[in-house]
């Protein structure tokens, strides 16, 4: 206990929300010090890594065949080790300021679905990223601390976090998870849900990058009392000439209202099992929405509709999780009971 707290004086501590579509990283006693997102462009002829970040995220779908950009998170989980562990390095060391006389203690924020599997990829790419010591925190409890939210009282907590891999529905009490459901699915399947219904209605191929504009711009998941509209930019998947085409909100939300109704119904799911007791909490406080996938207009308003119950989307959903995480950070002997107590080896 000693020799952590005297190792913990000269080294600055991070926890990191490690995410399918952003990474964010908090400095214990700064705040968070870094928002990229999750991707890595690679040299197909040395191996070495030329970008990382926001300026590898603008070579996706451009980059020629010496370059290879990777997502290396699928579904909220490493889908490449080296390459996470390779970007994990980047992100402490930048954090760090490449300063840093110990080894930092990290805190990782993981799906509640995660496998013992993926927690032991998680723990040793930190580990060989440069981490001297490793906590796991499940992303639903990290994100009820950062909405500021009394997990630790007897009552129900019901969060739902949507990412850009993984929907995290929890209900929390006394610091745990009492139940929780998780499905992969997120901001990467509405944008292919966009990509797939543009090519077959309209015949025209875009770009998971152009994808994700549109939903941020004219995405919905109810009517808008004034309909959007938005000009694009593919290929003509008959003559395979380039073509600019309007697109409007009505279109959008008929692209993606099965991933929207699958998410809903994964609430359902969980309010089946969900004790009476916890269940009338809930109903009183409603439920709390966090992650990047919140900002889906009226998507609030389509849950509430469907299941009879306040909806509160949280101020900046993208950095509930890491906020949260980061407070775990600062106090540590508080929230020890969050962490994720067992890694399987």
């Amino acid at each position: 206990m000693f020799l952590d707290k005297f190792l913990s004086f000269f080294s600055n501590d991070i926890s990191i929300d490690l995410g399918t579509a952003n990474t964010l990283v908090y400095q214990k006693g700064v705040g968070i010090v870094i928002n990229e997102p999750s991707v890595v462009a690679i040299s197909q002829d040395n191996k070495e890594i030329i970008a990382i970040g926001t300026p590898a995220k603008l070579m996706l779908g451009k980059n020629p065949d010496e370059v290879k950009v990777i997502k290396p998170l699928k579904d909220g989980v490493i889908a490449d080790f080296q390459v996470t562990e390779l970007m994990l390095r980047d992100l402490i060391m930048r954090a760090m300021k490449k300063r840093f006389l110990v080894k930092p203690r990290i805190i990782v924020s993981v799906p509640s679905g995660i496998t013992e599997v993926e927690k032991r990829a998680v723990r040793d790419s930190a580990l060989h990223a440069g981490a001297r010591e490793v906590h796991l925190v499940s992303e639903p409890v990290a994100a009820a601390i950062g909405a500021d939210l009394p997990i630790n009282e007897p009552q129900g907590n019901m969060v739902m976090d949507i990412g850009g891999g993984t929907t995290e529905i929890a209900v929390i009490s006394l610091f745990h998870i009492v139940v929780h459901n998780s499905i992969r699915l997120g901001g990467d399947k509405i944008d292919a849900a966009i990509v797939d219904y543009l090519r077959k209605k309209n015949n025209i191929h875009i770009g998971l990058q152009t994808a994700e504009k549109i939903k941020k711009e004219i995405g919905s998941a109810v009517p808008l009392e004034k309909e959007l509209t938005m000009e694009i930019r593919g290929r003509d998947t008959i003559s395979g000439y380039p073509i600019t085409l309007k697109i409007t909100s009505e279109a959008i939300r008929d692209a993606i209202a099965d991933e929207v109704n699958n998410m809903i119904d994964a609430v359902k799911h969980l309010f089946e099992r969900t004790v009476p007791e916890l269940a009338a909490d809930i109903a009183e406080r409603g439920i709390i929405l966090t992650g990047g996938g919140a900002k889906l207009l009226g998507l609030d308003k389509k849950i509430s509709d469907v299941v009879d119950l306040p909806v509160h989307v949280v101020p900046d959903p993208l950095l509930c999780v890491v906020k949260g995480s980061g407070s775990i950070l600062d106090n540590i002997d508080y929230y020890k009971e969050v962490l994720i107590q067992k890694i399987n080896d």
